[in-house]
């Protein structure tokens, strides 16, 4: 009787543990047979996620160039300061981007971001923030170049191409900072070029890029990228209604970007060609109706020399300035002086016009002034000088 018992009790055993097990079981393998959960938070893991295999080639094209680039992207702020009607300094800060172009922690940017500044500081792509210094600056073409001090081998540069030979159409890539959103990718299309724009000292930048790709407020500084990750541009401006990105963006070509960067890394300065003429020396006669004719003048264009600088390139040359006095409607005008009509054939009819068009040469060459002088167009040679240096 004992020997049943003992025996049906341990059939209950081992009944139950097989129905535990099978129980138990299904969880335990089901659980195994899923992939393992990662956290994306965790900087401990990490799986490789392979590229969708149904990705278009320009796609693997932008995915390319923001991996390999992208780290050589840096965010620019800034800081400047104002004084209250108390005189208590008052912060103001500023944002753009910028793109590094060597190793040894240059940084291309536009003069508008660093303008004014007091203060600035670069984060790289790893959070980090180094303060700047500013190389040298121009504020003709609206460049500057800031450098930081990075240990050899924490920076990527990005490689300056040329904007010769490129052709309406073809594809581009902005890579900046729009409003702090550090490192942000639009494409888009070159949608003209040789598009002349003012920059905010009131000369004319020529030969700009014009694009469709998104920029706006914080992309100012960063680079415009060909397919092949070289920098053609410089992005710089939007034209907008609203104040933010509507299709119109302009970039500096990327030939101005080295020929202004190599002078300011060289010298901390761009040397510019000099006429020895101010804006406040001559008078546009198409801003002033009926000049031409009180003047009896043969033109309804040009710039009349008012006044010249004295031993500046133009005096020494022969341009004739006003010679004497006469009322022009409410005001008194000196006349009489040379009217200039172009600078090595190019017609001009605005001081930015003339200033663009000297600024094409360097100091010390020569170039032809075409002046209207007693009616009769001559031409005289003129050897530039290099302008005194803005401080």
């Amino acid at each position: 009787m004992k020997s049943l018992m003992k025996a049906a009790f341990l059939s209950s055993v081992i009944t139950a543990a097989i129905v535990y097990v099978l129980l138990e079981w299904r969880p335990l393998r089901s659980e195994f047979s899923r992939p393992p959960e990662v956290s994306l938070a965790s900087s401990t893991v990490s799986v490789p996620i392979p590229a969708p295999a149904n990705l278009s080639e320009d796609e693997r094209n932008n995915i390319e160039i923001y991996q390999k680039y992208s780290p050589g992207v840096v965010n620019v702020t800034t800081t400047s300061y104002t004084y209250d009607i108390f005189y208590r300094a008052v912060p103001q800060s500023g944002m753009g981007s910028g793109a590094v172009i060597d190793t040894q922690g240059h940084i291309v940017t536009n003069y508008h971001v660093v303008r004014d500044a007091e203060q600035i500081q670069v984060t790289l792509p790893d959070k980090s923030k180094h303060a700047a210094k500013i190389v040298g600056s121009d504020p003709n073409n609206d460049l500057a170049v800031i450098q930081i001090d990075v240990p050899r081998g924490g920076l990527t540069p990005i490689p300056v191409g040329t904007s010769k030979g490129l052709q309406v159409g073809q594809k581009v890539l902005a890579i900046g900072n729009p409003f702090g959103l550090d490192r942000t990718l639009t494409t888009g299309i070159i949608s003209s070029l040789g598009r002349s724009i003012e920059s905010e000292n009131g000369r004319i930048i020529q030969d700009m890029i014009q694009t469709d790709a998104a920029i706006n407020h914080g992309n100012s500084g960063g680079p415009l990228l060909n397919n092949q990750g070289q920098i053609i541009g410089i992005n710089s401006a939007i034209l907008s209604p609203s104040d933010s990105s509507a299709g119109i963006g302009f970039a500096i070509p990327a030939d101005t970007v080295r020929r202004i960067s190599d002078e300011l890394l060289r010298l901390g300065y761009v040397r510019h060609a000099y006429l020895g003429i101010d804006p406040r020396g001559m008078i546009a006669l198409e801003n002033v109706p009926g000049l031409s004719d009180a003047l009896s003048l043969n033109t309804k264009t040009g710039l009349l020399v008012v006044r010249l600088v004295q031993s500046g390139p133009a005096s020494l040359a022969g341009i004739r300035e006003g010679t004497r006095q006469v009322r022009i409607g409410n005001g008194v005008l000196s006349v009489g002086g040379d009217v200039i009509l172009a600078v090595q054939g190019k017609s001009v009819s605005s001081f930015q016009e003339l200033a663009t068009e000297v600024d094409k040469f360097k100091p010390g060459e020569k170039i032809a002034l075409t002046v209207l002088r007693s009616n009769q167009k001559v031409d005289i040679p003129v050897t530039l000088q290099e302008a005194p240096r803005q401080q």
